[in-house]
């Protein structure tokens, strides 16, 4: 098996919440959990809130477009859901994620 490891952009089956069906989406691992993974969502989309962390490197990290990381978007996957790697994110853009992650991932309670 690959090795997983945090700091990777892979591709992943992710399943829709309603259960009926799933989409192949690119994937940012923050941590690995056992057999789980902790990932961020990438999207294409332009940041539209504080935790929305834009990738200036996106193109050497694998990723086909201009990406974006949603820290709000968090899942834990199986790792047999990942399906493919991608990359790796460069050492500019995860010092600017953990600059959002530190700034404003917390409890709100």
């Amino acid at each position: 098996m690959t090795t997983i490891q945090p700091g990777e952009f892979w591709v992943a089956d992710i399943l829709f919440t309603s259960g009926g069906g799933s989409k192949k989406r690119p994937i940012l691992i923050l941590w690995l959990d056992g057999d789980d993974v902790v990932a961020a969502v990438v999207t294409s989309a332009k940041p539209r809130t504080q935790t929305d962390v834009p990738l200036n490197d996106w193109a050497a990290s694998g990723l086909r477009v201009t990406s974006t990381v949603r820290l709000s978007r968090l899942d834990c996957l199986e790792k047999s859901l990942l399906l493919v790697k991608i990359g790796q994110i460069s050492e500019s853009d995860a010092k600017q994620l953990k600059q959002v992650w530190d700034t404003y991932i917390k409890p709100q309670f």
